[in-house]
């Protein structure tokens, strides 16, 4: 969805959520009121029974045991449409807190996974600060190769989830120990991972051309190049994809053109009026 759009449902939920307090307060000041107005009748009320009926005890139970029930039917009834509007704000305001509460979870989700993304897939390891994986580029950078790729390992093995490690270690069996059919076994491991379309396809690039090359298994190669163009086609690695396998690029369907206007069919022109038979001899004619 747009940003700007998002922006705009947010301000409109937030300004509802704002606008159904407001109402709820109001109601539920209005109701407070109207009962501390009933409560306040009722206990004239009762003080008037007692008062009048003071020379009769009998009578002054009476009274004061049935007075209340009229004044809380009173109440009830005169309350009711304000709770109805307490419960009408009410609602609304739930409907409005469940709205803002999937679009920010939506939201936050979307940004920790793009983080997380960042992180375990980039490319230069940009503010990477364990001191064990910087202690294994230091290894690298002086030359021991072995070490550095044990190190790798044992810190892949307590963070499985930062796969551009594995990709290093990959990337030094190929480049550094030229030990291909490890660098192979170590590209196979990442594709089995759950990787973005783009980060898969490059790898599976990779690999394929340790197998076309080094390892001299062009038909694996083919068939890793065939998947990267049947699950993601629409990867820039599923174009490089097709240029190897010789595949041409999928050619975009044209719009769709309007359909030509029908012309009306002409109505047909009407028929002359019959003639009317006449009773006059053979050879002669109406007049006129």
């Amino acid at each position: 969805m747009n940003p700007k759009v998002r922006l705009v449902l947010y301000v409109v939920l937030l300004g509802c959520m704002a606008a159904c307090a407001a109402g709820f307060m109001d109601a539920y000041r209005s109701t407070d009121s109207a009962s501390r107005s009933a409560a306040a009748g009722t206990n004239s009320t009762a003080l008037t029974n007692l008062l009048v009926s003071t020379n009769a005890a009998g009578a002054l139970q009476t009274n004061v045991q049935a007075s209340p029930e009229p004044a809380e039917d009173m109440v009830q009834r005169r309350s009711s449409p304000r709770m109805g509007r307490l419960m009408g704000f009410g609602i609304a305001m739930f409907f409005v807190l469940v709205a803002l509460a999937v679009m920010a979870g939506h939201d936050v989700s979307r940004f920790f996974a793009n983080r997380v993304e960042e992180f375990v897939f980039k490319d230069n390891l940009d503010g990477a600060k364990d001191p064990d994986y910087e202690e294994a580029e230091q290894v690298l950078a002086s030359g021991d190769a072995l070490e550095a790729v044990r190190l790798m390992r044992a810190y892949l093995n307590r963070h499985p989830r930062e796969q551009y490690v594995a990709l290093n270690i990959a990337e030094i069996y190929e480049k550094q120990l030229h030990n291909y059919l490890a660098a192979a076994l170590e590209y196979e491991e990442v594709l089995k991972k759950r990787l973005p379309a783009e980060r898969w396809g490059w790898a599976a690039v990779h690999l394929s051309n340790l197998y076309s090359g080094k390892l001299n298994r062009p038909a694996d190669a083919a068939a890793l190049l065939r998947r990267i163009v049947d699950e993601y086609g629409q990867t820039s690695a599923a174009k490089k994809a097709r240029e190897r396998l010789g595949v041409p690029e999928p050619i975009p369907l044209p719009p769709l053109s309007p359909a030509p206007a029908v012309e009306p069919e002409p109505e047909p022109a009407p028929a002359p009026p019959a003639s009317q038979p006449s009773n006059l001899p053979p050879g002669f004619r109406p007049k006129g």
